[in-house]
């Protein structure tokens, strides 16, 4: 038996040792998957602590992950951020030309950033729910195919296709929106 498995095993017998360390190995982790889908730190801290509400609540009812603790965390995570747009309206994209910077040359890249950061998330909440968590847990977590597979519950054949369609259709919606992808990576 693994040291995740043993862990889960403590942790649906409410050992508090094992949830503390549950939520000190993987809050960061879901805070940065949060904050990269709603580019608000208090937003995100909100959403990762309900994240772990709902796992505590699982475990009481004697429910929640049966394996693969990780994989149930960031399900929970991202439909907490699914249900928090359905909750919010769209952000509006403020033009860089609008924004008068306050200072010099430092103020306007800073403003540049989240110009182009305000893009590229407006750019993901355009692809499916499925193409989001691929790029995000692919690219941004750094998650193997493997360990995507389980976060969705799909198999790997069915990720790497989605990753393929992501891919594409995020360059598309980056070129419309005047974003180059070479600024993405850069």
């Amino acid at each position: 038996m693994d040291h995740d498995t043993r862990l889960l095993e403590r942790v649906k017998r409410w050992d508090e040792e094992a949830l503390a360390e549950v939520f000190d190995r993987y809050a960061p982790a879901i805070y940065r998957y949060v904050y990269r889908r709603v580019g608000d730190g208090q937003t995100a801290q909100d959403l990762m602590a309900e994240t772990f509400q709902r796992l505590l609540d699982a475990l009481r009812r004697g429910a929640g992950p049966r394996a693969h603790l990780s994989a149930w965390l960031y399900r929970v995570a991202h439909n907490l951020v699914v249900d928090h747009y359905r909750r919010q309206p769209a952000d509006p994209v403020v033009a860089l030309d609008l924004v008068e910077p306050a200072g010099g040359a430092l103020e306007e890249s800073v403003l540049i950033e989240r110009e182009r950061a305000a893009r590229v998330r407006a750019a993901l909440r355009q692809l499916t729910p499925l193409q989001q968590q691929v790029i995000l847990l692919r690219y941004l977590e750094g998650m193997s195919l493997e360990d995507v597979a389980q976060v969705l519950e799909r198999t790997v054949g069915s990720v790497k296709a989605l990753q393929y369609r992501a891919i594409r259709s995020l360059q598309r919606l980056l070129e419309d929106a005047g974003v180059g992808v070479e600024e993405v990576n850069s």
